[in-house]
């Protein structure tokens, strides 16, 4: 029976998608394959298509089936962080002389691979603020093959009507991809929205424990995943099965870790709004947010990431992020641990000068799953109390 008629629930499906009981021992883990060939029953004769674990490996087919399932997709694709799956999906997607639409709030790295790597060989990308339909029209060109969207993006938590921008992409031939990072699977399907991409850190909430590196791409369409899979082996920068073992391992738990990341970001985002030296709180939980009803529509709940201004700017943000205890000092996110961050000195360094520079008073919580009263205190003495 195939994993996709277990169950239509998420929570039953991270945990048995892929994880089917070893056929030897019965052990309902899949073995981690630590194993680079494969003996083969005769020339061309492969023990279930396997032959060299760059092509393909027991365990990260486990996990790249659980994933496809968690985002009601075709096909499931894990690499070795999350920038080499946008460069193998860019690679496979674009040729010398096209355009992609790229957010005007996304992550660094994500800025860095479009403007410093794919532009070299002849890729053109411009800046929308995809939050905006008429935005993400008006950067459209007859070359454009991708749109790129961030919802919530990485670190101001804008949010895009997924199902909008999805047909905007459609009427101009061009491709919707979507980075699902910071909602998971969980909170958000964009492939049930209308994307034709799914890309994922696993880094982040997937893997949910700070422990491993990896990235994913899932698509709903068939072709396409083939295309995908055939770049994959041919670049190489694939998940090796330790690392896929510990994510497989990350997603059984997403959904029970992604509820109390959202009702802790719930309870310190109340906190914030209320405290003297914040000027401005992001979460798209707020009825004041921009987006706050397209999230509530696209979304399952609003999440763990809070971004949020001090008043004193630059030096003043630095100093809540130093003065921090409970939240740890550091860069990355969706770890069981609450993070803190700088992100115009951090996490997004390599957007300063650009369209995409963030506020210097800006700092971004990852908030953890620890217990809430712990996390508040550790904020308020951070800000100060008066």
């Amino acid at each position: 029976m195939s994993d996709r008629h277990i169950s239509q629930h998420f929570e039953t499906l991270a945990i048995h998608a892929g994880n089917t009981a070893d056929p030897v021992t019965g052990a309902v883990v899949p073995p981690i394959y630590q194993v680079s060939t494969y003996k083969q029953d005769g020339v061309g004769g492969l023990r279930g298509g396997y032959e060299y674990s760059r092509s393909a490996n027991p365990t990260r087919t486990a996990l790249e089936e659980n994933l496809a399932a968690l985002e009601g997709g075709r096909r499931g694709l894990a690499f070795a962080s999350g920038l080499a799956a946008e460069d193998c999906l860019l690679r496979t997607l674009l040729s010398p002389g096209d355009h992609v639409v790229i957010p005007d709030d996304a992550y660094g790295g994500t800025f860095r691979l479009f403007a410093k790597v794919v532009a070299r060989w002849g890729v053109e990308w411009s800046v929308a603020d995809t939050s905006d339909p008429a935005s993400v029209r008006a950067a459209l060109t007859p070359k454009t093959k991708i749109v790129w969207v961030e919802t919530p993006s990485n670190p101001l938590l804008g949010i895009t009507d997924i199902a909008v921008v999805a047909q905007i992409a459609r009427d101009a031939g061009a491709r919707l991809v979507v980075d699902n990072t910071f909602a998971t699977p969980y909170l958000q399907q964009p492939l049930a929205l209308g994307a034709d991409v799914v890309v994922h850190s696993l880094t982040k909430y997937m893997g949910g424990h700070s422990d491993v590196v990896g990235g994913a791409l899932v698509v709903g369409d068939a072709a396409l995943g083939e295309e995908l899979a055939f770049h994959q082996n041919a670049m190489g920068a694939v998940a090796g099965p330790f690392d896929s073992w510990l994510v497989l391992r990350g997603t059984k738990t997403l959904s029970v870790r992604m509820d109390r990341h959202s009702e802790n970001a719930a309870k310190v985002v109340d906190m914030l709004t209320r405290h003297p030296r914040v000027t401005r709180v992001l979460y798209p939980g707020l009825p004041d947010h921009p987006g706050h009803e397209i999230a509530a529509k696209q979304m399952r709940s609003f999440g763990g990431m809070v971004s949020f201004l001090v008043e004193g700017g630059e030096e003043a943000a630095v100093e809540v992020c130093n003065r921090a205890q409970v939240f740890t000092l550091g860069e990355s996110l969706g770890g069981v641990e609450s993070l803190i961050e700088h992100p115009g000195r951090m996490t997004h360094a390599s957007v300063a000068g650009s369209a995409l520079e963030v506020p210097g008073a800006l700092v971004r919580l990852s908030v953890g799953i620890e217990n809430v009263d712990d996390l508040l205190e550790d904020l308020q003495q951070a800000l100060g109390r008066s």
